[in-house]
């Protein structure tokens, strides 16, 4: 499978997909693959990575036809020997002719029997879409919509196949239409489409061949026509609107050589721009055990990973179960939807139509109690099940009443298996999904898929069955009623966590604990995007505790759900506002500090406390610098300032560290753009770095100084220029050549801590910190000494105290000036990772730099 289907797979199974295994255990680890004989790569999930189906464009050269007006003449016959079609798949890149309403023959098949034996033909409609209608044996589809009449290229794919004449339309990647029962001839089976046929592009063929007529011809442009002798499936119609060629049942591929083109027909080329999966995937190398990255889209062996515990949980479920509830279910469905066995089971991608008949009947066998308490097996493969309708993409043409409906069933399934007597069947899958909370993402995936249900007339979704409800505006906002998870969650069998019980990321492990309010997730989005900002919100509390005490948040928790794991409590980035007796306020925000920006080490998570005190230092620290950079940098123009190599070196210093603070108070609203991100962290990387590299200038120039130095001063300036900008720029060059994938880091626009690249700057810095703080030593031993020289000369009679007093601030002033000139305040940059507190240092020090 590709990497998206095999950790679905996975996850369907409360499994993982494999992790990257540790060094010790690689050379084990592919002994082990090769004695179940499996070669070359396999997918593999990196640790605390998360992969976001981004897409980019790619060209891709192609022939085109050009259909310049509707005539009878024009035509191009495909010389290919067609073979009996019991099925078919036909795609190709469109750009539709906007100058006339008449319908129009995209392309005729026609056999010696019946000129309409395949054929697809389209107009545009009033409201300014393009309807395609298909024909098969003589018999005709409804005309429906399927992209808007713009003048823009668009892809298309029609299939159809002889199995109970099911027949779809797809167009720029999604089902826009899909039925059955196209060309049943009566109560007969439908015939395949017969072979040996003509298929002519442009014309409706009234005659083998021939016999066109100009009000129906096509008129536009179309390329890249391919023609399958099978049915595709979404992924791959994804695969083929991306450019890739499926060889596998084809009967025609695009190709100049493969067509007569009528003499009036205009041929030209042109390059299509392809959506396609911009991201890698991890992989490991059986044979070499090494690792390497693969294109997301191939389709490679993977195996799930189960803990020991979770494994034999699953198996005794499945060998105690009497299998009542999915008898029931698939009697009443009169077909299997519920599988005996999670693991052995072929969980198939869910449809639209499938989804909402299994949840209807799963809804009312648990409502009518006919299942009183819900053995593990049974709600396991309910929460299967949900996890597949979650899983699933909804189609532009399934009916939205019915969306709406689909989403009335899930809620009430979900509130069902979390009924008050089904608490104790929590506690006995404990291992494999660890408390209710995984119920929590389940539904807030299923939200999302009810997206296509907002328009500018219906502005807010609300769905609720007893205590579960969703209320979706631009703001996903879901909640659970607390009654719900904390049965469940006090019946979880597991002792309160102490306070020392720390998860991973510094969050606290909690499966028996107190559920305040009703509100378990918000999620923002813009453009159905999940988007990252600041939040205020108030919590209504649910009760008074007994004695007179309110009930009252002090401080707030924020839950991080995997699937497995059943929730995690954490409190990052979140602060409280205000708190009342009935209500509480709270702030939730993500930011950058200055802190990261030497720090080599993932931290562990910092308390909401600690995180609000750093982003305060910084945007403190950063704009009363950002400030005093951009005045000095005016003075030194305005008074007209000397030009000299100090002036200089001063302006480019100042110029670097005020772009690079400037950048850094503002990256975070960079967050929600992955390739903005990707350019904030480039030009941080490059301004900073600039910054050091003239910061060792002003090192080479004190150096220059107190050391005799042969080199004239026009030389000099170029040797400086070429070290504080083209070093930068080789540096950030290098490394994004290198590591372009793995630049940035997953939650900040930073350079990425995990990959190492984090070193493409804090190594240069190290060097360069080294050199100045030779330098420092080297103007200290000259002060100091011509202090004590002077000190002779002018007051030799002079008491000890105050010689003493006078080599002090000898020493004290150039100390004093040249730490932050030459950058060596940022030293303690590299131990913030050992304690909050060389954080408060770093970021006063430097952010005032």
């Amino acid at each position: 499978l590709d990497w998206w289907q095999a950790d679905r797979y996975c996850e369907q199974r409360f499994a993982q997909l494999l992790f990257e295994p540790q060094d010790s255990e690689q050379g084990s680890f592919s002994k082990l693959l090769q004695s179940h004989h499996i070669r070359g790569s396999v997918w593999l999930k990196e640790r605390d990575s998360v992969l976001h189906r981004t897409k980019r464009r790619r060209g891709h050269t192609v022939p085109v036809l050009v259909f310049r007006d509707k005539t009878d003449t024009k035509y191009v016959k495909v010389l290919s020997d067609f073979p009996a079609l019991p099925a078919v798949t036909a795609c190709a890149h469109l750009q539709w002719d906007t100058r006339t309403q008449d319908i129009a023959t995209i392309f005729s098949y026609a056999v010696p029997a019946f000129m309409n034996e395949f054929q697809l033909r389209g107009f545009v409609d009033e409201e300014g879409f393009v309807r395609f209608a298909l024909i098969v044996h003589g018999h005709h589809s409804p005309y429906l919509p399927v992209f808007r009449a713009d003048g823009q290229w668009h892809h298309f794919c029609v299939t159809w196949q002889q199995e109970n004449g099911t027949w779809a339309i797809y167009a720029d990647g999604k089902r826009r239409a899909s039925a059955s029962g196209l060309c049943s001839g009566g109560t007969s089976a439908p015939q395949a489409i017969f072979g040996q046929g003509t298929f002519i592009i442009g014309q409706d063929q009234d005659s083998l061949g021939g016999t066109f007529r100009a009000k129906e011809s096509f008129s536009g442009n179309i390329t890249d026509l391919h023609i399958w002798q099978r049915v595709l499936s979404s992924e791959q119609i994804e695969k083929v609107r991306s450019c890739w060629l499926l060889e596998q049942d084809l009967v025609f591929g695009w190709s100049s050589n493969a067509l007569e083109v009528e003499s009036t027909v205009q041929a030209v080329t042109t390059q299509l721009l392809c959506p396609g999966p911009v991201e890698e995937c991890r992989v490991l190398e059986v044979g070499s055990s090494g690792f390497s990255y693969a294109s997301c889209l191939q389709t490679l062996p993977f195996i799930c990973l189960y803990s020991k515990d979770a494994y034999w949980q699953l198996r005794r479920a499945q060998l105690e179960s009497s299998h009542s509830l999915a008898s029931r279910v698939n009697s009443l469905a009169v077909r299997t939807v519920i599988p005996d066995s999670v693991f052995t089971s072929d969980v198939q991608d869910m449809n639209f139509s499938v989804a909402l008949d299994t949840l209807d009947i799963l809804a009312t066998v648990l409502r009518g109690g006919e299942v009183p308490v819900l053995e593990p097996s049974d709600l396991l493969t309910v929460l299967q099940l949900l996890k597949q309708v979650s899983d699933m993409e909804i189609q532009e043409g399934d009916e939205l009443e019915m969306l709406e409906q689909l989403g009335h069933y899930y809620m009430e399934v979900t509130e069902l298996i979390l009924e008050e007597q089904n608490s104790g069947t929590w506690s006995s899958i404990s291992q494999v999904i660890r408390g209710p909370m995984a119920v929590v993402e389940l539904c807030d995936r299923m939200v999302s898929l009810l997206v296509p249900l907002l328009t500018p007339e219906r502005t807010k979704i609300m769905i609720q069955h007893g205590n579960i409800g969703l209320h979706r505006v631009t703001v996903k906002n879901m909640w659970f009623g607390y009654g719900s998870l904390q049965r469940c969650l006090s019946g979880s069998g597991a002792s309160a966590v102490s306070q020392g019980t720390a998860a991973s990321a510094g969050g606290q492990k909690s499966l028996r604990t107190a559920v305040g309010t009703a509100v378990i997730s918000s999620t923002l989005l813009s453009d159905f995007q999940e988007i990252s900002t600041s939040v205020r919100y108030r919590l209504q509390h649910r009760a008074q505790v007994p004695g007179g005490c309110n009930f009252c948040v002090f401080s707030l928790f924020l839950l991080h759900v995997s699937p497995d794991a059943g929730g995690m409590w954490s409190t990052a980035g979140c602060s409280v506002v205000m708190s009342l007796p009935d209500s509480t306020a709270c702030f939730c925000n993500h930011t950058t500090n200055f802190a990261i920006l030497l720090q080599v080490y993932e931290m562990q998570q910092r308390t909401t406390k600690e995180e609000f005190t750093l982003q305060t230092l910084t945007f403190i620290g950063c704009g009363v610098s950002f400030c005093a950079l951009i005045v000095t940098f005016i003075l030194f123009l305005v008074v007209r300032v000397p030009k000299s190599e100090r002036t200089t070196v001063h302006k480019n210093l100042i110029f670097a560290l005020a772009a690079g603070e400037a950048l850094l108070m503002f990256s975070e609203l960079a967050k929600t753009s992955q390739v903005l991100c990707f350019m904030v962290t480039a030009f941080l990387h490059l301004f900073f770095m600039a910054a050091f590299s003239w910061m060792l200038v002003e090192g080479l120039l004190l150096w220059s100084k107190v050391v005799a130095v042969n080199m004239s001063e026009d030389r000099r300036m170029k040797f400086y220029y070429l070290t504080g900008w083209g070093l930068p720029i080789l540096i950030v060059g290098v490394t994004l050549a290198t590591s372009f994938n793995k630049y940035v880091a997953a939650n900040h626009c930073w350079l990425n801590v995990q990959t190492n690249v984090i070193w493409a700057f804090v190594g240069p810095v190290l060097f360069i910190l080294a050199v100045n703080t030779l330098v420092l030593l080297r103007v200290l031993t000259v002060t100091v000494a011509s202090a004590r020289r002077r000190l002779k000369m002018l007051t030799p009679n002079s008491s000890l105290e105050n010689q003493i007093g006078t080599q002090i601030w000898a020493t004290a002033k150039p100390v004093l000036v040249l730490l932050p000139v030459l950058g060596l305040t940022w030293v303690c940059g590299v131990l913030v990772h050992l304690s909050i507190v060389w954080a408060y240092v770093f970021i006063v020090l430097n952010s005032l730099q």
